[in-house]
């Protein structure tokens, strides 16, 4: 019994370090999560909330100009109040901008969702031969910037240099203008469509592989045509899939900025304001307004939010009534 208790003395004190106590580790493992999430809220808060705080606070303040202007302290920057958002919403040029971001849209977002839908069900059937080729043939004009892709297009679209207009003078066929009048619509909603087509395909075809394959030989052998499982089943079953490529073609529109800008120089029918973050361009950097600039970008990114709330709620909805029948 000495022997032992000698024994447990020394081991005791030869102890190198103590455990830790529950009430230790607890508070450890408690805090853990926050510590890996702030390296993300440090760079969000930085590069994202604090620009759009900023914005915020410029869109209330306006430059007051006192005598002739000149000195320096003949321009200040004042409370401003409501006053830049009430010329936003009365400018009729930012108001015709959002108009032919409007019909712009009406042609893009039907077509590219359209191909994407029928791309992805044509590369999930069973006879589909080089769907790897395929699918990144598809995919590729999705990783072209948007810029070059528009300088490309444009190329195509001039009349001195395309390719296309010296094969339809050589054939004796009408060489229509796209970079004016109503044409100019269809080529800037070319330019999107095949940039943006190959990205919402991969969603929806992503989708399509992770319906089980029980379903559908259930499918054929109760007697259903491939037509009558692509319509039944795979359709409705990535409709998740299709509301949220429809939510981002959506924001992607309201955001048209490259492609007019980039085919500007090439024809006189855009507009430096053609579309609404054309115009919040000209008046920031064009005409100094930094001020009108940031009360239209907050418009903006307002009307942004409420079209894409508002769309999902309305899904959301529809989703909930088809699951309680």
């Amino acid at each position: 019994m000495k022997t032992a208790a000698r024994r447990r003395a020394y081991g005791a004190e030869e102890a190198p370090y103590a455990l830790p106590s529950r009430t230790g580790a607890r508070a450890t493992g408690r805090g853990a999560p926050y510590l890996f999430l702030l390296p993300a809220t440090v760079l969000f808060a930085l590069f994202f909330a604090l620009p759009i705080g900023y914005a915020v606070w410029l869109s209330f303040r306006k430059v007051k100009v006192s005598g002739l202007g000149l000195g320096s302290g003949a321009r200040t920057e004042v409370w401003a109040g409501l006053e830049n958002y009430t010329a936003a919403l009365s400018d009729s040029e930012l108001l015709r901008g959002a108009l032919r971001v409007l019909g712009y849209g009406c042609i893009v977002v039907p077509v590219m969702l359209g191909l994407a839908l029928l791309f992805a069900l044509m590369l999930d059937s069973d006879k589909v031969r080089l769907a790897p080729f395929t699918r990144l043939a598809i995919f590729l004009p999705y990783a072209v910037p948007g810029v070059v892709a528009a300088l490309l297009w444009g190329f195509l679209y001039l009349p001195d240099v395309s390719p296309f207009y010296f094969v339809l003078d050589r054939l004796g066929l009408p060489q229509p203008d796209l970079l004016d009048g109503g044409p100019l619509y269809l080529a800037l909603s070319n330019i999107a469509v095949w940039g943006g087509t190959g990205f919402n395909m991969i969603v929806i075809y992503t989708s399509l592989r992770a319906i089980p394959a029980e379903v559908y030989e259930a499918a054929r052998l109760d007697g259903a045509t491939p037509l009558q499982i692509a319509l039944r089943i795979k359709i409705p079953m990535v409709a998740p899939s299709l509301v949220l490529t429809f939510f981002f073609s959506i924001i992607a529109t309201l955001q048209v900025f490259n492609e007019p800008t980039t085919l500007k120089p090439l024809t006189n029918s855009v507009s430096t304001t053609w579309s609404p973050l054309m115009k919040v361009y000209q008046d920031a950097f064009g005409k100094g307004d930094i001020h009108a600039a940031a009360a239209q970008a907050t418009i903006i990114a307002l009307v942004t939010l409420l079209l894409s709330f508002g769309f999902l709620r309305a899904s959301n909805r529809r989703q909930k009534q088809e699951a309680a029948r």
